[in-house]
């Protein structure tokens, strides 16, 4: 018997076949044409878990999930396979503990902690420009998906371990780290390489307490935290999981929101046109704050995350009952909240499948996208390192920018690929120009 001959009362429509969501290629093509057909609200059953899962695009009720009745829910579909690759971090802990580590990372986050990483990540993307202004002027393309992933991960190592990333290095002959950024699969092999790493990050915190060593980088501010109520820190494995967290999800999102910006940018002559001239008003040498204050990079980087949400699915399971547009939710049931779905909603956007930076430039835009603008969650569990990546995606862009125009030469068509992040199938391939 499956869950909907359980129930006396109706659930909500849905197609005839049955599949686990986020388990096959073709997920978010499939979770795309039941939109269409149904709408807000809508049913999969799914076999491999036995369970009914709802696919609900309607505002109202994601705030009752993410926000007024995140009580009722824990981490859904797919989070045991991440807990394989990251251990106990805040991205699927739950309960008491979550709340006690979230409370003790908060703080690393905030915009002042930040802004001593931001002549990092101007250097950093620096020294990207530098090389692809080598290839423009020998007439090189640039193969943008490795080098973006590359540069976003040096950024979230350099704030996490500072000098000891290049001690580190040296050591062991190159950045053992960098597997994070060549090898594209999320499989078990690849947790077994990235897990292997653990190690060395133990060791990195017991030659800091060893030496007493301080350094104004995220692993000193995490191995300085304490929990409020006992004054302990973490644990070790605490605090590893933590760090393997951070390299991940500091490094994933960025590399793919600026890898669809690049090609989103190309594919728009009159974006890219303003953009330069935007970023040419700076007066030199650049500054953070000069960075940080161009509205246009601003509005495309939202609008670039917007089209292509790398975090594409937000899993969540009902722990009690619940009711979404009449239709009942019993304990168990799988609740999804798509942000692609969300973000091309044709009755909260218009032209929703058209790159339109300018939509974000409306003084309430913010308020008027409020629960239809999901790149980073929203509520308690919202993205704790929301300002961190944004401000490493402006940097980015705008020292890029000042450099270089870039042309897309890709003989493929461009393809999403719907896993743990929405990347492209496949890198893009630019040529370079000087500007």
């Amino acid at each position: 018997m499956n869950q909907q001959e359980k129930h006396a009362t109706p659930l909500p429509p849905g197609p005839p076949d049955q599949f686990d969501v986020g388990d096959t290629d073709d997920s978010l093509a499939k979770l795309v044409a039941y939109f269409k057909s149904y709408g807000d609200i809508f049913r999969i059953y799914s076999p491999g878990r036995k369970v009914d899962t709802y696919v609900i695009s309607h505002p109202d009720w994601v705030k009752h999930v993410l926000v007024t009745n995140h009580r009722n829910y824990t981490k859904g579909v797919g989070i045991n396979r991440v807990k394989v690759l990251l251990g106990n971090g805040i991205m699927v802990s739950e309960g008491d503990f979550w709340r006690r580590q979230r409370l003790m990372i908060q703080p690393l986050f905030r915009k002042r902690a930040i802004g001593r990483f931001y002549e990092m990540m101007i250097e950093c993307n620096q020294a990207l420009a530098d090389r692809w202004v080598e290839n423009a002027i020998s007439g090189k393309p640039v193969d943008v998906t490795e080098d973006v992933s590359e540069v976003t991960l040096e950024i979230i190592l350099r704030a996490i371990f500072s000098e000891d990333l290049n001690a580190l290095a040296s050591t062991m002959g190159g950045n053992p780290f960098l597997v994070v950024a060549k090898e594209p699969a999320r499989d078990l092999r690849f947790a077994a390489q990235f897990r292997s790493l653990k190690k060395l990050i133990l060791e990195i915190v017991e030659q800091r307490r060893n030496k007493g060593m301080q350094r104004l980088d995220l692993l000193s501010m995490l191995m300085s935290a304490r929990d409020k109520r006992t004054g302990e820190p973490m644990r070790d494995k605490e605090l590893i999981d933590e760090v393997m967290t951070l390299i991940v999800a500091g490094h994933e999102t960025s590399a793919s929101g600026l890898n669809w910006l690049w090609y989103l940018v190309s594919q728009h002559p009159e974006i890219q046109t303003e953009l330069q001239a935007e970023v040419d008003r700076l007066s030199s040498p650049m500054t953070a704050e000069s960075l940080l204050g161009l509205d246009l990079v601003r509005h495309v980087i939202d609008e670039t995350l917007r089209l292509y949400p790398p975090g594409w699915l937000i899993t969540r399971r009902a722990i009690g009952d619940d009711v979404f547009g009449g239709f009942p939710a019993a304990p168990g049931t799988d609740i999804l909240i798509s942000p692609y779905l969300l973000h091309r909603h044709p009755r909260y956007w218009d032209k929703p499948e058209q790159f339109r930076p300018q939509r974000f430039a409306a003084p309430d835009a913010k308020e008027r996208y409020r629960f239809v603008y999901l790149p980073f969650v929203a509520g308690p569990r919202h993205c704790v390192g929301e300002s961190f990546a944004l401000a490493e995606m402006q940097i980015h862009a705008a020292v890029v920018i000042r450099n270089l125009a870039l042309r897309y030469i890709g003989k493929q068509p461009v393809e999403m690929e719907a896993r743990v992040n929405l990347r492209t199938a496949h890198n893009l391939m630019f040529q370079p120009k000087l500007r």
